[in-house]
């Protein structure tokens, strides 16, 4: 596989190019050689300069030929500005699609081996019709069955929401055995092929208690017969789970907990794991991950970002190809 890294700048009014900065110093000389970053060279020039922070760049226009500069190398997407941290919403979002569209494209092509991208605020990509990068990257990849996963992943332990960016009062509608089977499906091939090792996975039911298993129950109608198909096809699954008390410490006897909304299983593992962790789309053409945090807006030009998860997410790629 190509060892070389696509990082994409991501969301400009952001602490994008502070966690950036703070990750390419912790980064050794080999694994620098191999990180190619899709943004604006005047843009970082100017946030750098505003944040007091001295960094080489170096422009280039062709990632195919090898490139052994230690230098931040950035492929550039024109933008224009003002305030470097306060670029307009319909600038941004141009911005943010082209850096996304090209990362896609160079990876297609087989110019690098996989993709990470910094924080983008969803406003960005509306325009698109897709609600986040992961579903973005999924429309990229001609993904028509929703069947891609998002992995919330720690060297420990993982999770997926079923159902990813929807309003809450979504998530039932959008709960069916054809989507659960599909998502398992492609999570415990997936994961296999990336961590050698066949799954253990828990699935949360909906409802408080799991509704008492009332008849009537998306538990009783759609997740009880899901887990049995998927467990005549051989994967390690159980459930449905109850949600309330399973991350006190029985979540330790999995590898992976399905949950049936984003905050189900989002916010106990980040109140266990904090930063320590990735999130890897499982399904697509190619190999991408993503910090586990947003832009950050309340902590832009302050310096107190973390950046450790998207030093994990270079870590993690650095492993794997």
């Amino acid at each position: 596989m190509n060892n070389k890294i696509i990082l994409v700048a991501g969301d400009p009014n952001s602490v994008n190019s502070e966690i950036i900065f703070k990750v390419w110093k912790k980064l050794n000389k080999k694994i620098k050689k191999n990180i190619y970053l899709i943004g604006s060279l005047n843009l970082f020039s100017k946030q750098f300069k505003k944040l007091n922070y001295k960094i080489k760049m170096v422009k280039i226009t062709d990632i195919k030929s090898n490139n052994n500069s230690t230098d931040l190398k950035i492929i550039d997407i024109p933008i224009n500005f003002k305030n470097p941290f306060k670029v307009s919403l319909k600038t941004s979002s141009n911005y943010v699609l082209k850096s996304l569209n090209l990362a896609h494209f160079l990876i297609k092509k087989n110019y690098a081996g996989a993709i990470i991208n910094c924080p983008i605020n969803k406003r960005l990509i509306q325009k698109s019709k897709k609600i986040g990068v992961t579903e973005y990257f999924a429309s990229k990849c001609k993904i028509k069955d929703s069947s891609e996963v998002m992995l919330i992943h720690n060297k420990r332990f993982s999770v997926v929401p079923l159902t990813t960016h929807i309003d809450i009062k979504n998530v039932s509608k959008n709960i069916s055995q054809t989507q659960i089977n599909k998502k398992l499906m492609t999570l415990n091939n997936e994961y296999k092929k990336i961590f050698k090792i066949k799954p253990k996975i828990g699935v949360l039911g909906l409802n408080p208690h799991n509704s008492e298993l009332k008849k009537n129950s998306e538990e009783v109608k759609v997740i009880i017969p899901s887990i049995l198909k998927l467990k005549r096809k051989g994967l390690k699954v159980e459930g449905p789970l109850i949600a309330d008390t399973l991350f006190i410490k029985n979540y330790k006897n999995y590898d992976v907990i399905v949950g049936m909304y984003h905050d189900q299983v989002l916010t106990p593992f980040k109140t266990l794991f904090n930063f320590d962790a990735i999130n890897i789309t499982l399904g697509l053409d190619y190999l991408r991950v993503s910090p586990d945090h947003g832009p950050g807006l309340d902590l832009v030009g302050k310096n107190k970002a973390d950046f450790y998860s998207l030093f994990q997410c270079i870590r993690f790629i650095n492993s794997k190809i």
